[in-house]
């Protein structure tokens, strides 16, 4: 059984890796050394909910719902196109110190009601949990998706946690105006990028 944990470690660092509105989030909050821990946890937890979801029969109902699948997609252009042009506005201000003070100022539950819309509004986390582990774990014998799944949890959450606290560790250089304008340009620039991927999708499936 130990393999098919194996498996769900390296499938779920390969599906989490690149860069995406979840780590740009959760990168930031650690640069911030605001709620990271916290937005790390609540980033597993998401995770581990869809993950099961996924494997354990979740998929059927995201593969045969034409209309739910495209209420996600454009519910998520939406909310990427508007939360990169909020970091690219941080990236452009002229008074970028004076921003960055605004921004850290943000409540606990505005935290996570954006990494709930970080979340929960992305595509790719149901395709990649829904569509990927879920058609991947409904091959596997019913006594080892559980190992999978626990495999897939795990590097999840090794991720988060330790992306959040290494982000918190490199703040005082990550927190430079020079540091801080690259990194909102960056989270900008892929944010819009995966938008306007998702966007093309979303076309595609009306032909």
């Amino acid at each position: 059984m130990l393999s098919y944990y194996f498996q769900g470690v390296m499938l779920g660092l390969a599906l989490i890796l690149p860069l995406g509105p979840q780590n740009a989030f959760v990168l930031n909050q650690g640069v911030r050394r605001q709620f990271h821990i916290m937005t790390a946890a609540l980033c597993s937890l998401s995770d581990m909910a869809l993950i099961c979801a996924g494997i354990f029969g979740g998929s059927a109902l995201l593969t045969q719902s034409p209309l739910l699948l495209n209420l996600v997609t454009w519910g998520g252009v939406a909310f990427l196109l508007w939360y990169g042009f909020g970091a690219l506005r941080i990236a452009c201000n002229r008074n970028l110190s004076l921003a960055d003070e605004t921004v850290a100022k943000q409540s606990r539950w505005r935290i996570v009601a954006t990494m709930m819309a970080v979340t929960w509004l992305n595509p790719h986390v149901y395709l990649d949990t829904f569509v990927v582990l879920g058609s991947l774990g409904s091959q596997l014998p019913q006594a080892a998706r559980g190992w999978f799944a626990f495999g897939t949890i795990s590097a999840s959450l090794a991720w988060f946690f330790g992306l959040a606290l290494l982000a918190a560790s490199l703040s005082p250089v990550l927190r430079t105006v020079a540091a801080q304008r690259i990194i909102n340009l960056l989270v900008g620039v892929i944010m819009w990028f995966i938008a306007f991927r998702l966007a093309q999708q979303g076309i595609a499936g009306f032909h």
